[in-house]
């Protein structure tokens, strides 16, 4: 019986499937199994994965709900000890399953462990090895554009990036999956905060690498949906996640942080849809605030909120590392 499934969220990425998927083909890890979730792609994605891919499991979603509700279909589908989440926009080397396999395996205590992810066009940079938080409220990829060869030992990181990292499945249910008020953008940054505030932890794991597009799916760094839903969400990550006196110690740096990244954005031509998003992010606040998902100091969890602390400081020094 296979441990890992790979779940791969599609939606209108017919033209990513082949590579992705011939990629997995020739994996040194040959037992896992492989699901595709759908999300009523209308670019003939689903009948060309049928015809072409038998050994694929294919979810067929009626409507396009956004990469979290994908995800977890995926995941709750699944049947394996471990899930590991892919882009379609993705090209596996071949020890990719297997080194995060045995990443995951080899660390007590871990949550999940986040692939090193290499530049499409240059595979000789990082295009992330695990992703970072900070005391600014700033999420970024650990060594983006950096060399590959930097970045070849194991290291603990804040969250994995849910473009290519493994998960334990079990936990990952016990936490609730992704929150799906997200949508899409810094979902994985979510769920890896609320592991680490439950005591585990979340590694990068050189072995496993893999090509990545970015943007495949939305086709550039920064567009105005991104922009707004990242914002949004970055604002619902904080409220969510910070207990009370945590938030009103690091208030003066997060506000900071957000003044500057408004400036950056407005600089760019996105200014309006960065406010768009924070007072979307406020307003989603008060829809989540009867809902118990908010976090709350207590006794037990005071070490883990004390470590995370230390973390978004020191965070603050490594935007690059």
């Amino acid at each position: 019986m296979a441990s890992v499934t790979v779940v791969i969220p599609n939606y209108n990425g017919m033209r990513f499937l082949k590579p992705c998927l011939d990629a997995l083909r020739e994996q040194t890890m040959k037992d896992f199994d492989i699901i595709v979730v759908d999300d009523a792609s209308s670019d003939e994605s689903v009948p060309f994965l049928k015809r072409n891919y038998p050994e694929v499991r294919v979810i067929e979603r009626e409507e396009n709900g956004g990469f979290c509700r994908s995800a977890n279909n995926g995941v709750r589908a699944a049947f394996t000890e471990y899930v590991i989440l892919l882009n379609n926009d993705t090209v596996a080397e071949p020890g990719f399953v297997e080194g995060l396999y045995r990443g995951i395996q080899e660390n007590k205590k871990t949550f999940s462990c986040s692939a090193c992810m290499l530049r499409a066009d240059d595979p000789s940079l990082i295009d992330g090895a695990g992703d970072l938080y900070n005391i600014l409220g700033w999420g970024f990829a650990r060594g983006q554009g950096k060399p590959a060869e930097a970045y070849g030992r194991p290291a603990a990181v804040f969250s994995a990036c849910g473009g290519a990292a493994i998960y334990d499945r079990a936990l990952f249910m016990e936490l609730g999956l992704l929150d799906e008020s997200h949508i899409s953008y810094l979902e994985d940054l979510d769920i890896g905060y609320r592991a680490r505030i439950h005591g585990y932890k979340n590694m990068y794991e050189p072995r496993a690498r893999v090509l990545h597009v970015g943007s495949g799916t939305f086709g550039a760094r920064h567009t105005p949906f991104k922009v707004t839903v990242s914002a949004r969400n970055n604002i619902y990550l904080i409220w969510k996640n910070m207990p009370v006196p945590q938030f009103v110690f690091n208030a003066p740096f997060l506000f900071a942080g957000f003044l500057i990244k408004y400036l950056y954005f407005r600089r760019k031509g996105f200014g309006k849809e960065y406010l768009a998003g924070i007072a979307a992010g406020f307003a989603l606040n008060r829809i989540q605030k009867d809902k118990g998902v908010k976090q709350k100091l207590t006794l037990e969890r005071s070490p883990q909120f004390f470590k995370i602390q230390m973390q978004l400081w020191k965070n603050l020094f490594a935007r690059r590392n």
